[in-house]
């Protein structure tokens, strides 16, 4: 048997995280001196504490590390961390480009964004007014949305520009919490169900923007978008569409994403 000393030397942990994994009942010693209340831990051990601080090495909190080596919610666990790891490695693709952006851009007097005036065509689409929890959740919801919209209209054309944009509803911003409306044009109109109805947009002028990149650089576009508006001497007319040309549904590189900011306008 080991001391606790040699044990966490052996499993590269510290006495401090041994005392911690007792207490919570995760790694309890094999023994305790009951005259100096030392430590004991086995051989057999070593494998246990292996675990843990390879579970704990992939991000697992301490409560699901005791339940992946209980044997509990196994599947259910090892997905949601997947899925979450998945998300960080998004995030930081996002920053990297937009770190790369930065630093391509320093010194650089040329106009990133390139603001036109342009007339928004009548179209008819089916729209789906949520709150969503976070920003992260509109691309799930997306298709959820058109596969609800199928279910209940077969056959259903979409516009061959795929033109597909989200209004975002609030007064200020938000980081949690945020109320959207997400917008699909279509050939016809169809049968409004589950929340999701169809009507008709009419036409209307617009300053627009192309953005290339992750969504986190879109406050750069939208004050391009400011000025270009004040500049012009024009009013807003309804809320910006953010339309997702392309993303990661169809491109791998970030840098290849490409979202289209419509501000409606009319003349001040």
């Amino acid at each position: 048997m080991f001391r606790i000393g040699e044990f966490s030397k052996l499993g590269k942990v510290t006495v401090k995280t041994m005392h911690h994994y007792d207490e919570v009942g995760l790694l309890e010693p094999a023994f305790v001196d009951p005259v100096n209340g030392y430590r004991y831990y086995t051989v057999e051990q070593l494998g246990r504490l292996a675990k843990i601080v390879a579970l704990r090495g992939i991000g697992f909190a301490l409560p699901d590390v005791a339940a992946l080596l209980d044997g509990r919610d196994v599947d259910q666990l090892l997905e949601r961390r997947r899925a979450e790891l998945a998300d960080e490695r998004l995030m930081l693709d996002h920053r990297l480009h937009s770190l790369n952006r930065y630093i391509n851009e320093q010194g650089s007097n040329l106009m990133l964004y390139q603001p036109i005036v342009k007339t928004l065509k009548a179209c008819t689409v089916f729209s789906y007014d949520t709150v969503i929890a976070e920003y992260s959740d509109l691309m799930k919801l997306i298709p959820e949305v058109g596969e609800r919209v199928a279910k209940a209209n077969p056959g259903l054309e979409c516009t061959p520009d795929d033109y597909c944009f989200t209004c975002y509803l609030d007064e200020e911003h938000r980081d949690h919490d945020i109320h959207v409306e997400i917008c699909q044009s279509v050939v016809q109109p169809g049968v409004d169900a589950d929340g999701i109805v169809f009507k008709q947009l009419p036409e209307t002028q617009a300053i627009s923007v192309t953005h290339l990149g992750g969504y986190d650089g879109l406050g750069e576009a939208y004050a391009a978008l400011a000025k270009a508006v004040e500049d012009g001497g024009w009013k807003p007319a309804g809320p910006a569409r953010e339309w997702y040309i392309d993303g990661i549904w169809n491109k791998d590189d970030v840098a290849d994403w490409k979202t289209e900011i419509q501000a409606p306008v009319v003349k001040g």
